[in-house]
């Protein structure tokens, strides 16, 4: 098979290609790098860096998707705060950019589109685990535009009879996950910080609950949403552990001293309901958030 991942320099996007070379298929990546890295490429890939919401996304149809078989589109500016900052630069990315590409796949003949979507859409919720019948609230531009990229999905199956498949993620951790910026992974950042003697900073009281999902996890559900013959038809498929901890529970699994900064605008709680994802994707976790920062303290020696 012949898979693109869109976002393939990505903390996501470069463990689904390697798992995707690792399992002897051709792949394509498309990354233009502005928060991906080069070092995280894998060099069996043929890479190209490519703005998908930039006005030459023609060029998609022309050369990058030829007989491409299946999409990931993992390529997005993540995190709420900064969407909030600047919501025109995160709305290009996150829906210019899906939009032209699936008018891309569709007009390349690509088969199946399995698009990277997020549990922000549903906002906050008092309705635990959360099943993919809740009704969505987002709280951020953010999540408001990952919800429009689901339902550009959704359209397209049903209009223009391209396979689509959107996968909402919960909290994903693990190796490559973003350290840097202002707005790191709350893992990510305690790890950094811890290594460098620092406080581990938490926002608000500490007590909001994630359902922490490992990456590889995240890698094995994209997989068998390309591959099942149980959806294509504009599917909106939960991927998260089923089980969450509260922020202070993290920072005391990793051990040291911590500090609140006062909180910002994001849900109290998230528990996602996968029942659905076992059921079409024939997936379950395997990763418990506990087992994976036991073994990252040992290998960073903290």
């Amino acid at each position: 098979m012949k898979y693109l991942v869109t976002g393939g320099a990505g903390f996501i996007g470069s463990n689904l290609v390697d798992q995707l070379i690792e399992d002897g298929h051709e792949v394509v990546v498309v990354d233009n790098l502005s928060t991906g890295k080069r070092s995280n490429l894998n060099p069996k890939a043929k890479f190209h860096c490519f703005d998908i919401s930039g006005d030459n996304w023609p060029v998609l149809i022309n050369s990058i998707l030829r007989e491409v078989d299946c999409v990931f589109h993992l390529a997005a500016l993540a995190r709420v705060q900064p969407s909030i900052d600047k919501p025109h630069v995160y709305h290009k990315t996150n829906v210019n950019g899906t939009l032209n590409l699936l008018i891309a796949c569709n007009d390349a003949g690509v088969k199946r589109f399995v698009y990277s979507a997020s549990s922000s859409a549903y906002g906050e919720t008092d309705i635990l685990p959360t099943n993919e019948n809740h009704p969505t609230n987002p709280l951020s531009p953010y999540g408001l535009q990952k919800l429009i990229g689901e339902q550009y999905c959704t359209v397209f199956s049903k209009v223009y009879g391209l396979e689509t498949v959107s996968l909402r993620y919960f909290n994903v951790y693990g190796e490559r996950m973003n350290s840097d910026g202002g707005y790191p992974l709350a893992i990510a950042k305690f790890f950094k910080q811890r290594q460098k003697g620092q406080p581990m900073t938490i926002w608000g009281d500490g007590e909001q609950r994630r359902d922490f999902t490992y990456v590889k996890d995240v890698v094995s559900a994209n997989i068998l949403a390309a591959t099942s013959n149980k959806v294509g038809n504009g599917e909106i498929i939960n991927i998260g552990n089923g089980d969450n901890r509260s922020v202070n529970e993290i920072a005391a699994l990793i051990g040291g001293e911590t500090t609140n900064l006062e909180a910002v605008l994001e849900p109290r709680n998230t528990l996602a309901d996968n029942s659905k994802a076992r059921e079409l994707l024939n997936w379950e976790p395997k990763m418990t958030v506990e087992k994976w920062i036991s073994q990252h303290k040992k290998s960073l020696d903290l």
